[in-house]
């Protein structure tokens, strides 16, 4: 009974990963409907399962459940997305000035350091590579402050903004402002001058803040038809049990 129990928890998990998934790889985008019965069948899943995993992303706001209509994924509300952002820049300056008050410098500096000044610019990252770096560079920033609640708020919003900040790394000049804009913050940090760093940084997310606001549902639309590279979401493999 136990072991049975254990099998639907880890289907239930492997479900809402890939559902998650989905969403962030724009194979399902925001106001897409789909039922209970056309998750489990495109993964190889039972009810239960593909429900708990379906709650769970409802929870976590990624999925509305409609009456009698089976499931949506949830339209963006822009003005939460601005909200998110504001949030966001808060805590991370808050964490910059952490940062400088610490006896010693965190090893992280020094990494992330080392990851944002590359000796020759064909070092540099590329494409996801490069939006993952991204992400953990603000996250290992304020991880690096010391401040459990502080870094697990932050990375409920990161997580909360992963979607639509996939779409601001699709331009070189970006790509290059992102690489210059964490350098300076960077050794604003190394050398103890707190308010520059956070000033440098709330500059550089406001860049990409307004970037995203140019993001329309058509760009999106078209984002979706690259990532899914001609095929319906029918076509994905399935969850293996």
């Amino acid at each position: 009974m136990a072991t049975n129990t254990k099998r639907k928890a880890s289907m239930a998990d492997r479900v809402y990963e890939a559902l998650k998934d989905d969403i962030f790889e724009f194979r399902l985008i925001p106001g897409d409907k789909f039922s209970e019965g056309d998750v489990g069948a495109r993964l190889n899943a039972s009810r239960t399962p593909v429900r708990e995993a379906l709650y769970r992303l409802q929870r976590e706001g990624y999925v509305d459940v409609l009456f009698r209509s089976g499931w949506q994924v949830k339209p963006f509300d822009f003005q939460q997305v601005e909200e998110l952002y504001d949030l966001r820049i808060t805590l991370e300056r808050a964490a910059m000035h952490k940062i400088c008050a610490l006896p010693e410098e965190p090893q992280t500096l020094r990494t992330l350091i080392a990851i944002w000044n590359p000796d020759h610019p064909s070092e540099r990252a590329v494409g996801s590579t490069v939006r993952a770096l991204d992400e953990s560079f603000h996250c290992d920033l304020v991880a690096a402050a010391g401040n459990r609640e502080m870094t697990r708020i932050h990375r409920e919003i990161t997580d909360r903004l992963r979607i639509i900040r996939r779409l601001d790394f699709t331009r070189d000049d970006r790509v290059d402002a992102t690489y210059i804009e964490h350098a300076q913050i960077l050794e604003a940090l190394r050398t103890g001058h707190a308010t520059d760093a956070a000033d440098r940084l709330t500059r550089h997310i406001r860049s990409s803040q307004k970037a995203v606001r140019e993001i329309t549902m058509e760009k999106i639309k078209e984002a979706a038809e690259a990532h899914r590279g001609g095929q319906e979401i029918a076509q994905k493999s399935p969850v293996k049990q």
